[in-house]
């Protein structure tokens, strides 16, 4: 078979992390969290508007969390993985538009918009997830999974680049200040993921679904609701992998808090937002070739040990973050974020691969997949809630730590290898 890095089908696959990701680093990561603060958000104490954002994060990921197991049944049962990617998507993209209408002080508006368009992100990539089967046969999927996030760094930085470039210098694109910037800016990315969503709709074939009585409409939710029963029993026989993916869910929420809210933390604490942006730039890039580190270190020390290093350095990014005061240590907390950030993503995944026993990892992964979806409500929460109790903004990101120490704590008691698929390492 040819290499997966040739086939248009692969390629058009892998452009689709290229496409989204400009949402979730231009919107997501970037200028929401700073516009929601000051244009949207006007006027109202910064622990407000944190913990308005901490909702509005909160809400989107329980909404996805909910609807998850049974998307994810779907995906498994039906033949329409790449419709409902489309679906969600076209979902995703008129949120993200509609962002760049939204005027000065209505965060009702803008909070709405979020999460409808952080509901199509989430629920379209369930799909994305399974197309990883109809793309790539068994022994490429570690590879064309890293190529998929590997483009994802690249397009979402590209964009953000641009976007960034436009709020410093918004004449030059023929706008009149940085506000008119960013609300462009938001209008550039549903179009970007728009565009490049159109090679998947076009070369990405779906393989029949693998259920022999596999049904669409209403009978294939009732039998995704069925089948995710199923699974979750399989899953609580095998303790090791019920372990690690409570550690998972646990640890990664943290990580995906973090990536969402540091720069409202930065605004909160007053440093310039054009630093902030800057900072949150260079981690895409940094995250790129780290990743790739990690995967080397993980498969010479094992990728547990890997894991465990990573929340070990947000333990410690997460408590610095309670003294940060300037840029330059913003800029550093960056970079120390980036290091570990797509390391972390990348070993949890093929760790996980060797607790799966044999015959069992698309029911398995699937269920990977939703505690992946589940953990994007309860760090914005926490957030959230001990901004508004205290008042205090340094708390609240603080607060994370909780969640690094329990999933740090659980993935030590998890057994190096796993089941019958492991590979012992």
């Amino acid at each position: 078979m040819s290499s997966p890095y040739k086939r248009r089908d692969t390629i058009s696959w892998a452009l689709y992390d290229w496409a989204n990701s400009a949402f979730a680093t231009t919107v997501l990561a970037g200028f929401f969290p700073v516009f929601f603060q000051k244009f949207w958000s006007t006027g109202v104490d910064p622990t407000v508007s944190t913990s308005r954002l901490g909702f509005a994060n909160g809400i989107a990921g329980l909404l996805v969390a909910i609807a998850a197991p049974v998307l994810g049944a779907m995906a498994d049962r039906t033949a329409g993985r790449k419709r409902q990617l489309l679906l969600w998507t076209a979902l995703g993209v008129l949120g993200t538009a509609s962002l760049g209408f939204i005027g000065q002080g209505q965060w009702q508006w803008a909070a709405a918009a979020f999460v409808i368009a952080g509901i199509g992100f989430n629920a379209a990539n369930i799909f994305y997830d399974a197309l990883l089967l109809d793309v790539a046969e068994e022994s490429e999927y570690d590879r064309v999974s890293a190529f998929g996030y590997s483009a994802g760094y690249l397009g979402g930085g590209l964009l953000f680049a641009v976007n960034v470039l436009m709020t410093l210098q918004p004449a030059w694109f023929g706008l009149a200040n940085a506000a008119d910037a960013v609300l462009a800016s938001f209008m550039t990315v549903a179009l970007w993921w728009a565009v490049f969503t159109i090679p998947l709709a076009r070369n990405v074939r779906e393989r029949p679904a693998v259920q022999a009585d596999a049904v669409g409409g209403w009978q294939a939710i009732r039998s995704a609701f069925g089948e995710l029963g199923r699974t979750l029993r399989n899953v609580l026989r095998h303790r090791e992998v019920s372990l690690f993916l409570l550690a998972y869910w646990l640890y990664i929420d943290g990580v995906h808090t973090i990536y969402t809210m540091a720069v409202d933390y930065g605004v909160a604490l007053g440093l310039p937002t054009s630093s902030l942006l800057a900072a949150l730039l260079l981690t895409q890039f940094v995250a790129f070739p780290s990743a790739l580190a990690l995967g080397w270190l993980g498969n010479r020390y094992g990728a547990k040990n890997g894991i465990l290093l990573c929340i070990a350095v947000y333990f410690a990014a997460t408590l610095y973050a309670y003294v940060l005061d300037t840029v330059a240590e913003f800029f550093a907390l960056a970079v120390v974020v980036g290091l570990v950030q797509g390391g972390v993503q990348s070993l949890s995944r093929s760790f996980f691969g060797r607790l799966v026993p044999e015959g069992k990892g698309g029911e398995f992964f699937g269920f990977y997949n939703m505690m992946g979806k589940f953990a994007s409500f309860l760090g914005p929460m926490l957030i959230a809630v001990v901004a508004l109790t205290t008042g205090d903004s340094r708390a609240s990101i603080t607060s994370l730590v909780v969640l690094f120490i329990a999933g740090g704590v659980l993935l030590w008691r998890v057994p190096s290898s796993g089941g019958a698929g492991s590979a012992g390492r």
